[in-house]
């Protein structure tokens, strides 16, 4: 038997959906979705069902009532489904998901490897492979509590998936100011700590006569202090790129807003 309820999808999370490709769901003129189901199904599954991920998903009232994803729906429920919110915190009793406490570490699908090296030239502890299945992605970020980075909505419906963000833009660069904005990384980052963008492991400082030998005339002579990688050899200064992504980052920290997510 056809059941229906309705439903009603708040700021970005409209953008998950593609009503022409569900033939379970028809928009009204009051800007709800009626949604058709069969048998017992939970609010979590005919959400992704529609294509919206659980991790995007906030808080779910029905009827003005909060419940979790495990609400078995019954026919005539209306259901608001919000996004995450920026400028309040909710009650932690209708909260879907414990908020990500400690300074944000990641895992990023194998589309994401610019963005990769963005998050680790900033400190920020970046797992990443080109060549990582979903289900590792996966394993890992559970084992080593990291929040999903991915373009994939089908990885972060996955069950054990708790801590994630679908990344909206083509662009590296505002990748980047979409993680920024989203995980509020700009109170984590003062300058000091960096990694490794070719394997993320954290550089340590190095004296310049020890590697003296090994750096260009001009980097000899115009730059003193250091970083080094001792996985990959490599050696970094802070030169010219190193000034443009610190723009970078200043900007992200005055810009208001994205109205995508509010």
């Amino acid at each position: 038997m056809i059941k229906k309820i309705k439903l009603r999808f708040y700021s970005y999370l409209n953008d998950f959906i593609k009503v022409e490709s569900q033939k379970n769901l028809k928009l009204t003129d009051k800007r709800y979705y009626i949604h058709n189901y069969r048998g017992r199904q939970t609010i979590k599954d005919r959400i992704e069902s529609i294509g919206v991920p659980h991790p995007e998903v906030a808080l779910i009232l029905n009827n003005s009532t909060a419940v979790d994803f495990s609400y078995l729906v019954q026919p005539g429920d209306f259901f608001s489904i919000y996004p995450h919110f920026y400028k309040f915190e909710l009650p932690a009793e209708i909260k879907l998901l414990n908020e990500y406490l400690e300074k944000p570490k990641f895992i990023l699908d194998v589309h994401l490897g610019k963005l990769a090296r963005y998050l680790r030239r900033f400190g920020f502890d970046t797992a990443y492979r080109n060549d990582y299945q979903d289900r590792k992605i996966v394993d890992q970020a559970v084992s080593e509590k990291r929040i999903i980075l991915s373009r994939d909505r089908g990885l972060l419906m996955r069950k054990r998936v708790k801590w994630a963000h679908f990344i909206w833009n083509d662009d590296p660069k505002k990748q980047l100011a979409e993680v920024f904005e989203r995980f509020q990384l700009a109170q984590y980052y003062h300058g000091q700590e960096s990694r490794c963008v070719n394997c993320n492991s954290k550089l340590i400082d190095i004296d310049k006569e020890e590697i003296k030998e090994r750096l260009e005339p001009k980097t000899k002579k115009y730059f003193q202090d250091f970083k080094y990688c001792q996985k990959c050899d490599k050696i970094y200064w802070r030169g010219s790129h190193y000034k443009e992504t610190e723009k970078m980052v200043s900007r992200l920290d005055q810009q208001e807003p994205n109205s995508r997510q509010n």
